[in-house]
């Protein structure tokens, strides 16, 4: 490995940035900036110190672990999972190869989620496979007064929750595993949300950048990736309560076939959003 890298023996940060850029400028989808994120990473600094001594030499295993990880990146491990955080409505998430990574677009369910709580409402709201618990800790610390609770089919998935809540200290969410709404019984909801594997399983988008990387069961729906969504839109009219909003992120081409799902299972005030890239992003409707 030392061979790719035409450097001395105890590098500076200014050169071991500048042939690390190098390398990643091989894939299309790796960012200039990942040198730098993650030479922060390996040093356990802050990226703005990182510029403050740019002279400063490399230990050899300081050296070789920053190496590594640029070589895991090229191999086409996101950057995520090589520092095992994310940002997410400003909150740092951990996150490991069990969960998907959150995107800045899944916020839109946030914001629009917080627009149908009012600041001092108690509402029961569900989070159906929260993953690294992203958009229920997003909600959650915006309404501390609402109760929220957090379900996915993967124990590791729920493991990685529930340690970013207590990291974040968020309280008010209870995590539950399960399929949808298989840990529920008969209660009801305030406001449904949900980010469900919505991928085509024969997608070709699913062989590339990191998607490889990612657990599958948290992207594929099945053959058309409508699966899950329907699944949800039909189960979840017996969880909410009258004039509750199921809210639902999907793909970029199927704001057509979601709104049809959710007039076929009789929801009023249908709607979708674009996201901050204008694309049709989120559908949703109410319950009556």
């Amino acid at each position: 490995m030392n061979n790719d890298f035409d450097m001395p023996a105890s590098p500076s940060i200014q050169d071991a940035l500048s042939s690390a850029g190098q390398l990643l400028a091989r894939r299309d989808d790796c960012s200039p900036l990942e040198a730098t994120v993650l030479l922060a990473h390996a040093l356990g600094v802050s990226r703005p110190s990182l510029h403050t001594h740019p002279e400063q030499p490399l230990g050899e295993a300081q050296r070789q672990l920053y190496f590594d990880l640029i070589k895991r990146r090229i191999s086409g491990e996101p950057v995520a999972y090589l520092t095992g955080h994310r940002e997410f409505w400003s909150l740092d998430l951990n996150v490991n190869s069990h969960t998907l990574i959150p995107r800045p677009e899944t916020e839109l369910v946030v914001e629009l989620a917080l627009q149908r709580i009012p600041p001092q409402g108690e509402f029961h709201i569900a989070d159906l496979g929260t993953g690294s618990g992203a958009i229920a800790l997003a909600i959650a610390s915006e309404r501390p007064q609402c109760h929220i609770t957090a379900t996915d089919l993967s124990p590791r998935a729920l493991e990685v929750a529930r340690g970013n809540a207590q990291h974040l200290e968020i309280s008010n969410i209870a995590f539950r595993q399960g399929s949808w709404f298989t840990p529920f019984s008969d209660e009801r909801f305030d406001l449904i949300v949900s980010n469900p594997p919505y991928v085509a399983e024969h997608d070709p988008h699913l062989t590339e950048g990191g998607l490889p990387a990612e657990p599958r069961q948290a992207l594929v729906a099945g053959p058309t990736g409508l699966e899950m969504i329907g699944t949800i839109i039909r189960e979840a009219r017996r969880h909410l309560r009258t004039g509750a909003w199921l809210l639902i992120e999907h793909g970029y081409n199927q704001a057509n076939p979601v709104t049809a799902l959710f007039r076929e299972a009789a929801y009023d005030r249908l709607h979708t959003w674009r996201d901050t890239a204008d694309v049709e992003r989120v559908s949703g409707g109410q319950h009556s």
